[in-house]
């Protein structure tokens, strides 16, 4: 299961109206770090679908997020709930430590 793309067009509704906790990837194309972290995103999400949604925005192509979210290094990781930022993660981080980093919302 891979994380679905979400953008400025589509931001409001796919995680500021979402009902449960969506853990949005901020990430670009050229980022190594960020292909790393994604297919253990997406085992995550495959791994829970009920408890939390996954979403990748990529930052070159939605610059005015990433400025609102104060995006200044990638992968970044923010899980929103409420429409509020509710956990922050920075940097590629292996398959258990972002499980503990979301076990609030996972768990």
């Amino acid at each position: 299961m891979t994380a679905k793309a979400t953008t400025e067009a589509t931001w409001e509704q796919d995680v500021l109206q979402a009902d449960g906790p969506v853990l949005v990837d901020f990430w670009a194309a050229w980022c190594g770090p960020c292909r790393m972290v994604s297919p253990v995103l997406d085992e995550i999400q495959a791994e829970h679908p009920e408890k939390i949604t996954i979403l990748k925005l990529n930052v070159d192509e939605n610059p005015n997020l990433a400025m609102q979210y104060q995006i200044t290094s990638i992968p970044a990781m923010k899980v929103f709930h409420g429409g509020e930022v509710k956990t922050t993660i920075i940097g590629a981080k292996p398959k258990f430590a972002l499980e503990q980093d979301l076990a609030e919302f996972i768990g």
